[in-house]
């Protein structure tokens, strides 16, 4: 089997990385096609080789162009090198420009798409990763979603609920990995001017582009009474400047600022750190992994989970709020006690495994092979029914011929479909075909 893996950013190689081993230890054809998008190919390489992976196969080189561009410059490279490798099944992860661009490419030669990191939605059409995420489920095969509340959202958007796998998150997995390798090669404990300190990471748009925004959450930083270690990110930096803010955050003696950190130097960090304060999605992810204490400057997440299982609080972005949600998790034992001690919804580490054995297994029984249908489709309607007989979604879909059942309702709650769950007492909308 030949699998093509489409990476555009770190975070989707870090992600991507015990995948990528996965595949290698089983001898599989593993082909990592790099996109380039945010930084050079020789930066790339380092990257690669900092975490013991093997090279790219291919590297497109887009920079960093305008979205558009950039969309259209990976699809186009990609009709070439997909079908000159032959590749049976893309890979892609999460909500990039490239993910978007290798969905489609890879629909569009008639190639199986797996997701991983399928059906994390945000409801915020506003953050471009929002529509990337959609676009790229819509041109999926197979799902593989690190939780059942992201399963419920592809239900919910009438994804089949055959090709939907709880896996977890390979972040934990990639932690896991690469915490090992942070701690022989980062010498980061030695640059930081604090023993003990919260991690900071600003960069979205929506904080960073809004001037009003920005000067709150600066706020709210120089008037901590807590250490704050600040890897700046160049937007970050460039907005703060232009709105006359950097100098404020400079002048702050319990703010130490540092240049971007590599991917194992800032690992390290984050795993030495009292509490983490993001706006970022996959640091939120790492926090509740590494057990960290999470404080996130956003209004909406599409890690809802991490909330949920109580490692991760909203604060907004007013200067009052966010300081706190700060006080209030480092002044009070407990709060940290419980918020450190969260359960991670993102499962134990073996996603790329159980990710791994679903493609095999799903190209063995070819159901995720494209092809042309040979019998006419009919598509009835949605009916909604209340089940009354003892029954488990595979014994009714093969008692009701061409009914997919699309959504379950208990006590009028969504729940997860599986193919063993029992149906008595509960309320399931169906799909029908003639």
């Amino acid at each position: 089997m030949r699998i093509g893996i489409i990476l555009g950013t770190r975070p989707e190689i870090i992600k991507m990385s015990s995948i990528i081993d996965e595949i290698n230890q089983n001898k599989d054809d593993c082909i990592i096609i790099h996109t380039g998008q945010h930084y050079d190919i020789e930066m790339s390489k380092q990257f690669f080789t900092d975490l013991n992976l093997p090279l790219p196969n291919y590297n497109i080189g887009i920079g960093s162009n305008t979205a558009i561009k950039q969309i259209s410059i990976i699809i186009s490279e990609l009709e070439e090198i997909l079908t000159k490798e032959k590749i049976d099944i893309v890979l892609v992860q999460g909500d990039t420009n490239a993910v978007l661009a290798g969905a489609l490419a890879a629909n569009k030669l008639k190639i199986p798409v797996g997701h991983v990191e399928a059906g994390l939605r945000s409801f915020d059409k506003n953050m471009p990763e929002e529509t990337n995420r959609i676009l790229a489920d819509n041109c999926s095969n197979l799902f593989f979603v690190p939780t059942e509340e992201t399963a419920i959202n592809l239900q919910n958007e009438g994804i089949n609920h055959k090709m939907i796998h709880i896996t977890g998150n390979t972040i934990v997995d990639a932690c896991n990995r690469n915490l090992d390798i942070a701690i022989n090669k980062s010498n980061i404990e030695q640059l930081t001017n604090f023993d003990d300190y919260i991690t900071l990471t600003l960069h979205r748009a929506e904080n960073v582009d809004d001037p009003i925004r920005l000067e709150n959450i600066v706020n709210s930083l120089v008037n901590l009474e807590y250490n704050i270690v600040f890897p700046i990110h160049p937007h970050t930096k460039k907005s703060l400047v232009d709105n006359n803010l950097y100098e404020k955050i400079l002048n702050a003696e319990h703010i130490q600022i540092t240049k971007p950190l590599g991917y194992l130097d800032f690992l390290y960090l984050l795993s030495k750190s009292k509490l983490i304060l993001t706006d970022s999605g996959g640091v939120q992810e790492e926090a509740i992994t590494l057990n960290i204490p999470c404080v996130t400057l956003r209004y909406n997440t599409e890690r809802p989970e991490t909330i949920s299982a109580g490692g991760n609080v909203l604060a907004g972005t007013k200067e009052e709020e966010i300081r706190n949600s700060i006080a209030n998790i480092l002044n009070n034992k407990d709060v940290y006690t419980k918020m450190a001690k969260a359960k991670n919804p993102y499962g134990d580490g073996d996603s790329s495994k159980k990710i791994y054995e679903i493609i095999v297994n799903s190209f063995k029984n070819e159901s995720i092979h494209i092809k042309s249908s040979d019998e006419i489709i009919d598509f009835e309607g949605y009916y909604l029914k209340k089940i009354e007989e003892n029954i488990t979604v595979r014994e009714f879909e093969e008692k009701y011929e061409k009914h997919i059942i699309e959504q379950i309702f208990s006590n009028n709650l969504p729940e997860y479909i599986d193919e063993n769950t029992k149906l008595k007492d509960k309320t399931i909308i169906v799909k029908k075909f003639k």
